[in-house]
């Protein structure tokens, strides 16, 4: 789940926002048709502080020795990223948040898919759980995004969400806050977004601009 994204946050607000140092090399905002292999803005924590900075969403293992060398692995579920060899030490020691407008889902309805776009009903950042591993000689930054068992409000659109990291746990997923971050890896509260039919054009890597988030009537 989670295959496409879309991000109109100014990287200064967010970088005010999570008390993090931005980076120069930060994609560019807005962005309504974030697809996988391209860069996210995420923050993380280090021993000096917060980072704001730009992650490649495709989490790539160490031993990928090419980015196509295995599987394109965009998300991790939280059931068993603990366990999976190529997460359980990046979900142990390399976690993040990735804030962004809203993610786009597609509704499978016999041949027919269907996309939605779920953003937060108060209409602040979406913030999402991530881990990240860096990989190559470059060491670059790679990301998976987290999910979990859908809510009510997911569920008739597809079974599985992102892990949505509300302000006050910030500090505990990213390791600030002690141990126990196990316990945010659950679906988000029944009010805490909201979500409309888009267009079909979302499916098309060509495909921009803000029209891409307005409610669609077929």
């Amino acid at each position: 789940m989670c295959g496409r994204i879309a991000n109109t946050l100014p990287h200064d607000a967010m970088a005010r926002l999570f008390r993090a140092r931005p980076a120069n090399d930060l994609p560019e905002v807005p962005d309504f048709n974030i697809c996988p292999t391209q860069d996210l803005p995420v923050i993380l924590s280090e021993a000096d502080g917060r980072r704001q900075l730009a992650m490649r969403w495709g989490f790539l293992p160490q031993w990928y020795d090419s980015p196509a060398a295995g599987p394109l692995l965009i998300n991790a579920r939280a059931e068993t990223v603990a366990e999976k060899p190529a997460f359980r030490e990046a979900c142990r020691h390399r976690r993040c948040l990735v804030a962004v407008s809203g993610f786009y889902e597609w509704h499978r309805a016999g041949e027919r898919k269907r996309p939605w776009y779920f953003s937060r009903a108060d209409e602040a950042p979406l913030v999402m759980a991530g881990i990240w591993q860096p990989w190559g000689p470059a060491h670059r930054p790679t990301l998976a995004l987290l999910t979990t068992a859908a809510n009510a409000l997911m569920t008739p659109i597809h079974h599985r969400m992102p892990v949505v990291v509300e302000e006050a746990d910030w500090p505990l997923w990213l390791g600030e806050a002690g141990h126990g971050a196990a316990r945010l890896m659950q679906p988000a509260a029944e009010d805490r977004l909201q979500a409309w039919p888009v267009s079909p054009r979302v499916n098309s890597n060509r495909a921009e601009g803000p029209e891409l988030i307005e409610p669609w009537d077929e």
